[in-house]
């Protein structure tokens, strides 16, 4: 079947869910992924891009997990495939499920570069800028038990330090909370020489990440 028809299919059975939320709408993609799992990595990839162009922004993540549990599909999707996927992030919604399902696991793997990443933390557009930033969370989490980044992680935090549009400082306080419970003493040590350079809201909910273990400092 035809790429763009599996992706109509997929897209019909989300819409008539009665009831579309997160677990609901994976329950579909898991069972497309137990469907697609002989396709070729080349096929489950079309398919994503089909479902991906056409969806809702809060739902492109459903074709972002098509892509990350698919083996072969995982391993093959091109930079330029990631890239395009990038250019059409318009909500903090698909920002997060990007960086975090695909692009951070990816850059993992080695799979994307870390040019790519510099290049979207230096781009005019704003969502752009989140997506580098939550791509370090990605990455950070598919690093096994302690292990973290912060030498690819603090510099993106350190470029966007000055940055106060509110999406990013929210981005760039995720960014180092999370790297802070693999590192935390790179974080602290970090913090230490460039604190002054961020918002008073990275520095305090950082501060209460590192003291409560709690993002607002309250149980």
């Amino acid at each position: 079947m035809h790429a763009d028809a599996i992706a109509t299919e997929i897209r019909a059975a989300i819409a008539a869910l009665p009831r579309r939320n997160t677990p609901s709408m994976r329950a579909v993609r898991k069972d497309w992924s137990t469907r697609l799992r002989p396709a070729p990595a080349a096929e489950v990839i079309a398919i994503a891009q089909a479902l991906e162009r056409d969806a809702r922004q809060e739902d492109k993540w459903v074709a972002y997990e098509l892509i990350r549990f698919h083996p072969e599909a995982f391993d093959a999707v091109s930079e330029a495939q990631v890239a395009e996927f990038a250019g059409r992030i318009a909500s903090w919604y698909a920002t997060d499920a990007f960086g975090t399902i695909l692009s951070g696991p990816l850059w993992a793997k080695g799979r994307i570069s870390d040019d790519l990443i510099d290049g979207w933390s230096r781009h005019p557009q704003m969502w752009f800028r989140r997506s580098a930033l939550v791509a370090t969370v990605g990455l950070n989490a598919s690093l096994p038990g302690k292990c973290g980044d912060p030498g690819r992680t603090l510099p993106i935090c350190l470029r966007l330090a000055g940055d106060r549009e509110d999406m990013i400082e929210k981005a760039v306080s995720w960014a180092l909370r999370y790297l802070s419970q693999k590192d935390r003493d790179a974080v602290v040590a970090f913090m230490d020489e460039h604190g002054g350079k961020f918002a008073a809201r990275v520095r305090r909910e950082l501060r209460n990440k590192l003291t409560t273990g709690l993002k607002s400092g309250r149980a």
